[in-house]
């Protein structure tokens, strides 16, 4: 076989592809997922769609599998009397069931080149936790499902979004403590 220039690049070019396609699906890649979340200090048993009966500690959360559509869930005490049996839809790629019915918050945090802060905050709407005012116009959420979000309980915001012109947001789902611990460190009043 001649030494071919043109067969070098494209073998090169190749591999220099499947790595970088390698490096984002195994280091950079979102993943996706749906989780059954817990802050109260009870243990509870559930069972989604009468597959297997799963159990949730105080402050913990699990990962479930849930398909697009239609999903039941029935939730139980720890004696394993059951508390409710209810239905949600599912229509997005992430989400979060609120097993124990408890506060969160789905918090936007916006990104961008020259990004006023505070004067950013005052123009969105306030939310009122504990008859304290919070700017940024959290919204409240206490319902049995959402998928209003792009970060889960248990990741964090990015510390940086790259290629940025404009300014830009991503939400998150914070239990109520969290949220309030968040806004504390994060807008330093």
């Amino acid at each position: 076989m001649k030494n071919n220039p043109s067969l070098k690049g494209l073998l090169i070019a190749s591999a220099v592809f499947i790595l970088a396609f390698g490096v984002y699906f195994f280091f950079l890649a979102k993943k996706n997922y749906y989780l059954v979340d817990n802050p109260t200090p009870n243990t509870y048993f559930y069972k989604i769609n009468n597959g297997s009966e799963g159990i949730i500690s105080a402050g913990q959360y699990v990962t479930v599998d849930l398909k697009k559509g239609k999903n039941s869930i029935k939730v139980f005490d720890q004696n394993k009397k059951l508390l409710y049996d209810s239905a949600f839809e599912v229509n997005k790629i992430r989400g979060l069931i609120n097993i124990a019915h408890k506060d969160y918050y789905v918090n936007r945090q916006f990104y961008g080149y020259n990004l006023k802060k505070d004067s950013l905050l005052l123009a969105l709407d306030k939310t009122i936790i504990d008859g304290k005012p919070y700017f940024g116009g959290a919204k409240h959420f206490n319902k049995l499902y959402t998928e209003d979000f792009y970060y889960n309980v248990d990741e964090d915001y990015d510390q940086l979004i790259k290629n940025i012109d404009k300014v830009e947001s991503r939400s998150k789902i914070f239990r109520k403590q969290d949220y309030l611990n968040y806004y504390k460190e994060y807008y330093k009043f």
